[in-house]
């Protein structure tokens, strides 16, 4: 008997019942799927239109044109699918279902015994069999539907129509669907009845937002100058127009009727819709006003002579950029000497004015530091003109301030009258025969002007080659090399040599003390005694002047400090001479040979003092203020990847602020307003930290133009690392966790390193930061380890008190007590401060809430937002 004809009554399939209804429930789906597939993806995409509302956006000519081309598609899928469609059988979903048995146990289940029916060995081996075959029956599961249709869907159509249809689910509406509707026939006019829209942009730079026209009622509204206005109609041409008055547009005006208008507010006026639905407004401008600026005290000159010029700004919406024009004010200039010939031809100079590069640009202070002690205007009588631009271009040039240019200035007569013949030479070089004579003259009789043979010998071969060159025709290019030569000479004559008065008081010394053992007259030691007088001031004077160069003097009340301690120390010493001249002339020579011993071995510890590391700090001090100017130029670094993260995502506004970033980096290095922090002193370095910066900060700073920010990340990484290879404190646990810190920074730099290669500005800033906090960790960690050494050695504690008087955190603030770093201070104060943060806090809530900005940028702004 066939199993045809068993299979509905036989009761083998009973308990196969469920798995063999899921098997064949498989095989319609797959079936179906394989049939109608090109169906199903036209009505997800149809689907997902519709949901977009792409309907609404496009003609009704066009949606009924696709509608009719969709119908027809469905219906040509729907018969080609049916045609092909052919319904499972039971017997088929069972032989599938017995194929995925071992040994097919139904087939077996389901046959009768052909032969050997009357043996009862055949007929018990049969039965065995069928048993056998049951139990294998009993793990029979329904068989998984193959749904793979890759064959028949070599583009994968099928997955973007689903795509199509999960986007329009995330971001559609399903009851777009029904707008459908009226399109119909009879709401065609309906539909493209007048209507219009319109926006009111205002220019970036003033921070508000756009206004939708729609939903502002009529009335009088204010809006800034240079305000974008933007007006669109639809429906009949001519049904509605335009009617304003505040463009100020002549000549050839659009039609007033045009579907799209645009125009932008100059003045105050009246914009009116005209048609059905239309609106009216009166405008009320919000003039843009031009910047302000103006100098808020005297140029000043420094200790190396570069200058100081104090100056305020402020505009309504902030200043973009501004300069200084200096001009040579000829009618105040006392003419004689070697000003007595014309001035050749030069041009104003022109330099950048010094922009904050955080905070408000709506008010601030400044100061511009530039170096013009090299000028040939140096010294003379200049006119200082400032100018600032804002955003819209609106320009302000303040009254010019009459001031003689500050520089530096020579009181070694030798150099003084070296530097005023280079003067005269940059004056003009009609002066070079008297300029050559001037120094013929200065150099003739060399003994008792030259303190050394070395700047008598440059001074003759200068003078040569001035002699020569004049005589041959003297080209601009070959006096400015002169003139160059001219200025390290005056340089090193006033300066001198440290060196040199060094050893011209160790021979006075020695002298003094070979004529007291010899038995030397009264006069004779009495002009020794002098010498050593002489050559003792002249050290000190020299030590002070090094001392001041090199920025041990920052600060005002510091300074003041030093000069006072100085002056100590050499009243210390002249008492200690004058004892000495008074022991001699009273005849006790043995006495007076103590005290000269005495005197030297001070002399000595001085020396040994001086030499105690650079600009006398210890090697601590050197490590913290190397780490704080790496801190600094890490800010700095970070402050330059925010700028250009901004410019990725909105680059118009970011114009601007290039410019002035561009005309800025020529000075950045030159004063501590660049960083937006007054009083940080970064032009001039304190101690060891000013040759760290040209080290290191020379990259991250000049270098930056040509570098790129990973480059520079890279140079301030190794910095770091050879800082911490010289890090003191070793075997202590401050010591440790100030390395251990540092470790952590320098893993930070090397992952912003990667992300800036990566052109990931947001990772990077945020790796930036890690490095900041960690360094800071390092330095309090530092400044600890140094308080307990210090405490630790009797006598030091004074000359730690007065170093720590001249170091700053990185933030300029005081240092704490005990060499922590930290401060008593408040570094925010004001109820203004609590304004702003909120203010800026306000703004990056306001922006992550903005949908259209990069996700980027979104997640940024969410990282900021968990921070704080």
């Amino acid at each position: 008997m066939g199993v045809s004809q068993r299979s509905a009554s036989d009761p083998v399939l009973r308990k196969l019942r469920l798995p063999l209804a899921l098997t064949r429930l498989g095989m319609v789906a797959e079936r179906v799927l394989r049939c109608f597939w090109p169906l199903f993806s036209l009505v997800m995409v149809v689907l997902a239109a519709l949901m977009l509302g792409l309907h609404d956006a496009l003609p009704v000519e066009v949606v009924w044109a696709a509608s009719v081309l969709s119908v027809l598609a469905a219906l040509v899928f729907f018969a080609l699918g049916a045609r092909a469609l052919r319904w499972p059988s039971r017997m088929e979903a069972l032989a599938r279902l017995d194929e995925s048995l071992p040994g097919r146990p139904i087939q077996a289940l389901m046959d009768d015994q052909a032969i050997g029916v009357e043996d009862p060995a055949s007929a018990a081996v049969w039965r065995a069999h069928q048993a056998r075959m049951a139990k294998k029956m009993d793990d029979a599961r329904a068989v998984k539907p193959d749904l793979r249709i890759a064959e028949r869907d070599p583009f994968a159509v099928r997955y973007v129509a689903l795509l199509a249809l999960t986007v329009a689910l995330l971001f559609g509406s399903i009851l777009r669907v029904g707008s459908v509707a009226d399109m119909g026939p009879g709401s065609a006019q309906a539909a493209a009845g007048p209507s219009w829209e319109g926006w009111a942009e205002p220019p970036r730079y003033t921070g508000r937002p756009t206004i939708y026209l729609p939903d502002v009622a009529p009335g009088t509204v204010r809006l800034p100058e240079g305000t974008r206005i933007t007006l669109r109609f639809y429906g009949e041409v001519g049904a509605l127009t335009l009617a304003e008055t505040v463009s100020g547009r002549t000549g050839d005006v659009p039609s007033a009727a045009d579907p799209v208008q645009e125009f932008s507010i100059t003045g105050d006026g009246e914009i009116s819709i005209d048609g059905p639905g239309g609106r009216g407004w009166t405008v009320d401008m919000i003039t843009d006003t031009a910047p302000e600026i103006s100098v808020s005290g005297l140029a000043e000159a420094g200790a190396v002579g570069e200058m100081t010029l104090p100056f305020t700004a402020s505009d309504d919406y902030g200043v973009e950029m501004g300069e200084a024009v200096i001009t040579l004010d000829l009618d105040a200039v006392e003419r004689r000497y070697g000003l007595l010939t014309e001035p050749e031809p030069r041009e104003s100079v022109t330099v950048p004015l010094p922009m904050p590069i955080t905070g408000d640009r709506a008010m601030f202070e400044e100061n511009l530091i530039e170096d013009f002690s090299q000028h040939p205007w140096a010294n003379l009588p200049v006119t200082i003109t400032l100018s600032a631009t804002d955003a819209a271009g609106n320009q302000t040039i303040a009254e010019g301030v009459a001031t003689p240019l500050p520089a530096r200035r020579f009181f070694d007569p030798l150099a003084a009258s070296i530097a005023e013949q280079r003067r005269d030479l940059m004056w003009s070089r009609e002066n070079a025969p008297r300029v050559s004579q001037v120094l013929r003259a200065v150099s003739h009789l060399p003994d008792g002007f030259f303190r050394s043979e070395t700047a008598y010998l440059r001074l003759r071969f200068i003078l040569r080659r001035l002699e020569t060159q004049t005589s041959i025709g003297l080209t601009g290019e070959v006096r400015d090399e002169i003139a160059a030569a001219l200025w390290d000479l005056a340089v090193l004559l006033e300066e001198g040599d440290l060196s040199d008065a060094l050893e011209r008081m160790r021979r006075a010394q020695e002298r003094l003390s070979e004529a007291m053992r010899n038995g030397a007259s009264d006069q004779e030691i009495a002009e020794l005694m002098q010498e050593l007088r002489q050559a003792t001031d002249d050290y000190l004077r020299q030590l002070s002047r090094q001392a001041q160069q090199d920025g041990q003097q920052g600060e005002q009340g510091q300074q003041q400090q030093s000069e006072n301690a100085m002056q100590m120390t050499q009243d210390d010493l002249q008492r200690m001479m004058d004892r000495i001249q008074e022991l001699m002339e009273q005849g006790r020579m043995a006495e007076a040979q103590q005290a000269l011993e005495e005197f030297q071995r001070m002399m000595e510890n001085m020396r040994v003092t001086q030499g105690q590391g650079q600009n006398g700090q210890s090697e601590g001090q050197r490590a913290m203020e190397g780490l704080a100017e790496t801190l600094r130029d890490q800010q700095g670094l970070s402050d330059q990847a925010f700028r250009d993260l901004q410019e990725q995502f909105n680059p118009d506004a970011q114009a601007g602020e290039n410019q002035g970033n561009e005309g800025r980096s020529g000075g950045q290095g030159r004063g501590a307003e660049h960083s937006g922090q007054p009083g940080e002193g970064q032009g001039q370095g304190q101690g060891d930290g000013s040759q760290q910066q040209g080290q290191n900060g020379g990259q991250a700073g000049d270098g930056g133009m040509e570098q790129s920010l990973a480059e520079r990340q890279r140079a301030l990484r190794d910095e770091l690392r050879r800082q911490q290879g010289q890090l003191p404190g070793a075997g202590t646990a401050e010591g440790d966790a100030a390395r251990d810190a540092l470790d952590r920074a320098g893993r930070a730099m090397e992952g912003a390193e990667q992300a800036l290669r990566e052109d990931d500005l947001a990772e990077a800033i945020d790796q930036q930061s890690e490095a900041m906090e960690a360094l800071r960790e390092g330095m309090r960690s530092l400044g600890e380890a140094m308080a307990q050494e210090q405490q630790g050695q009797p006598g030091q504690g004074m000359e730690g008190a007065d170093m720590r008087g001249q170091n700053r955190d990185p933030l300029g603030r005081n240092a704490g007590s005990n060499g922590n770093i930290g401060t008593d201070e408040g570094l925010l104060q004001g109820e203004d401060v609590y304004r702003r943060a909120r203010e800026l806090l306000d703004e990056i809530r306001r922006r992550s809430g903005d949908g259209e900005r990069p996700d980027v940028e979104l997640e940024y702004l969410k990282r900021l937002l968990d921070r704080f």
